[in-house]
Order: C-alpha cells, then sequence, then structure tokens
C-alpha cells in the first residue's frame, strides 16, 4: 500500500543525537497504515516530490508519530530545503538488504564478530557494507572491512566504532 501526504521539510535545532537532522514528520495516523501496530523504526520506499527512494528508515518519536532523515544527497536531488513543502508518496520497503559479501565471507572466520553483527538490525547491518562499498580503492577496501571485523569482534556498532577510528573514546 502506498500513501500519499504533504510534508514540511523541517530542522532539528537541539535533539540528542538528531540536532542538526533535516526530516520530515510522518504522521501516526500514516504510519499506523502503513504498518499497523508498529511503534518500532521500519523501511520505506517512494518518492519525495518526483525523487525516488528505497530502503529509508523512518524512526519513531513519540505519540506514534515517526520522522524520515533527508540527507544531503535526497536533499540536492530534490532541490528544497527547510521550511519547503514537498509530496510524499510512501509505502513499507520489504526488500531484504543486500549485505557486503566479502564482508560476509571475513565473519564466517570470526565467531564472535559474526554473532554480533548478526544481533544488530538490517538497517544497522546497512552501515558497515554501505561503509564498505563506498571505497574508491581495493586497499580502502580491504582496511575498511578488516577495520568492521575487528570492531563487531569488540561488539562496537557502527558509531563506536567510527569514533574509535578518530581517535575518540566510545
Amino acid at each position: 500500500m502506498e500513501l500519499q501526504i504533504k510534508c514540511v521539510i523541517k530542522k532539528f535545532k537541539r535533539q540528542g543525537e538528531k540536532t542538526g537532522w533535516t526530516y520530515i514528520e510522518i504522521p501516526a495516523t500514516v504510519a499506523q497504515k502503513l504498518k499497523p501496530g508498529n511503534k518500532k523504526t521500519f523501511r520505506t520506499k517512494g518518492k519525495i516530490d518526483d525523487t525516488p527512494f528505497n530502503s529509508i528508515a523512518i524512526l519513531p518519536m513519540g505519540e506514534g508519530n515517526f520522522i524520515m532523515a533527508l540527507n544531503a544527497e535526497i536533499r540536492k536531488k530534490i532541490r528544497k530545503t527547510i521550511g519547503a513543502i514537498v509530496k510524499l508518496s510512501i509505502a513499507v520497503d520489504e526488500s531484504p538488504i543486500v549485505i557486503n559479501e566479502e564482508l560476509i565471507q571475513c565473519l564466517a572466520d570470526e565467531p564472535d564478530a559474526q554473532s554480533f553483527f548478526n544481533s544488530l538490525t538490517p538497517g544497522h547491518k546497512k552501515y558497515f557494507s554501505n561503509w564498505i562499498n563506498t571505497a574508491k580503492t581495493a586497499e580502502t577496501k580491504t582496511q575498511r572491512i578488516a577495520h568492521c571485523v575487528n570492531a563487531l569482534s569488540l561488539k562496537l556498532n557502527y558509531a563506536q566504532m567510527l569514533r574509535r577510528l578518530a581517535g575518540k573514546k566510545y
């Protein structure tokens, strides 16, 4: 089922980890039509204006309402900014998340890392996979796989891994 609504692009000023995020709100009534009884994050697909998207999570914000973060890539494609109205066509995205095959192979050799990875949500698994997939050279890709396997063996999530790599405390 695909639903259509109009949304205003907003930006969080101070909202914990979401500070500075650009987003649109998905009212509880729409979220319940998409996935009745659900109060947790789920992936969606559809269009923002005429720009298609898939596998974007909407996040619960309380009272049954959800938000969809609009990253810089999406904002650039739709050519709109804070305060603009967009037409959202949205449906639940049930397609499986494709994980980098080399990461899967390396995790097979590290049972603790594999077990922790398997305990993560699909979206969190995707963070690791996308980071590997965006490497521009084979050397960088290999390094990223090694960082991921090491972090997962230490039971670090993606954000913790990045902070560790940046030399920050986790």
